[in-house]
């Protein structure tokens, strides 16, 4: 079973309380930005079902209840999660397709790829061994996904045309909650600085790479308050399990520093850090004004706060899933993935910085 807290995209401010000029639909505004998707299943959109054995999938009721038909599509989600949010904010219809759903087309890689493509994987983490025994694609492998359509894309556009269209896109990445939950299943004795270091080094490596295949707009969604989805309060009588969530505010500190010291080292580098740590806090102790009425208790599950069990066709399922932060154990329900979208998009300073996304993708 995937062990994974995806506050990442979460919860967060509507637009409205931005004020209604953040994201209009514009007619007049440019041709979005082709997004490029890596990380976990805060924004995986399918990646998993197309893994042979892979223990980490969730194309089976009751996911996916509230598409047409009620059709799993292996998003972790009862609907739409935050990758497909964002990507529509940018004029798409839903995120790009998986890498491996255009591959297993016959000519999916030469036609598919412009608007982007989306790698995500859910149970993959920073480090490589995170996710491992779920047999799901780890960054590195992510990267050599992407790796293959910068060279279809360099095929069919020349490099130079190439060059550009990937300066102009947005590589948006939600990895790290996983590394957390392997340190604390297997009782790692490593000092907690150690350790954030030790993900940070590979944060860097991977951010380099990707700068290095052409990539230099960085949408970056840090690690959320992740002892408090619903698995992880079963460790602390249903309250959060604050040994993870002091992880999570280590981490997000450790990256936000990296990232201001590559964005000064790479030219031409830009980036928006989404601090999902204080966003997710903000909602679970004052949900009201978010329009939630339940925070720690998952819609889909079994047992003490849904949470002893995953989500399938015989768990028990809340009435009003727009009420809940948490669509499982580990995962925002489609509402909460609105809002995190919303605020990563055109949110304040205090929730993303030094930009947010909008602001991003209009950077020259």
């Amino acid at each position: 079973m995937e062990k994974i807290c995806h506050f990442s995209l979460l919860i967060v401010l509507s637009l409205s309380t931005f004020g209604p000029n953040l994201v209009n639909a514009d007619a007049q505004r440019p041709a979005p930005p082709p997004i490029f998707i890596l990380g976990d299943s805060t924004a995986d959109v399918g990646t998993n079902s197309y893994i042979p054995h892979c223990n980490a999938t969730a194309n089976f009721p009751h996911n996916g209840i509230d598409f047409v038909n009620s059709r799993p599509t292996g998003r972790f989600s009862n609907g739409l999660n935050s990758a497909d949010h964002l990507a529509r904010l940018f004029g798409y219809n839903s995120s790009p397709p998986p890498f491996l759903f255009l591959h297993s087309l016959k000519y999916g890689l030469q036609l598919g790829i412009y608007r982007g493509v989306n790698f995500a994987s859910g149970g993959s983490g920073l480090l490589d061994a995170t996710g491992l025994q779920l047999n799901v694609l780890n960054l590195p492998q992510q990267i050599n996904q992407f790796v293959t359509v910068r060279k279809n894309l360099t095929a069919a556009l020349g490099h130079e045309s190439t060059k550009v269209l990937l300066a102009r896109s947005l590589f948006c990445i939600s990895t790290g909650s996983n590394d957390i939950f392997v340190y604390f299943k297997a009782r790692s004795t490593m000092p907690k600085e150690e350790f954030i270091n030790l993900l940070m080094e590979a944060y860097e490596n991977h951010i380099k790479t990707l700068y290095s295949l052409g990539a230099r707009k960085f949408g970056i969604i840090s690690v959320p308050p992740v002892g408090c989805c619903p698995a992880n309060r079963l460790l602390n009588a249903t309250k959060c399990f604050e040994p993870m969530n002091d992880f999570a505010r280590c981490f997000h500190s450790a990256l936000d520093k990296l990232m201001c010291n590559l964005s000064s080292e790479l030219h031409g580098m830009k980036y928006a850090l989404g601090d999902t740590y204080k966003m997710t806090i903000d909602v679970i102790d004052n949900p009201r004004p978010f329009h939630f009425s339940n925070v720690d208790t998952a819609c889909c599950g079994h047992g003490t706060l849904n949470a002893e069990g995953i989500c399938n066709a015989t768990a028990n399922l809340c009435s009003d899933r727009r009420k809940f932060v948490f669509w499982d154990l580990f995962h925002p329900t489609q509402a909460a993935a609105q809002l995190a979208a919303n605020t990563l998009y055109g949110g304040p300073t205090q929730y993303v910085s030094p930009i947010n996304f909008a602001q991003l993708a209009a950077e020259n």
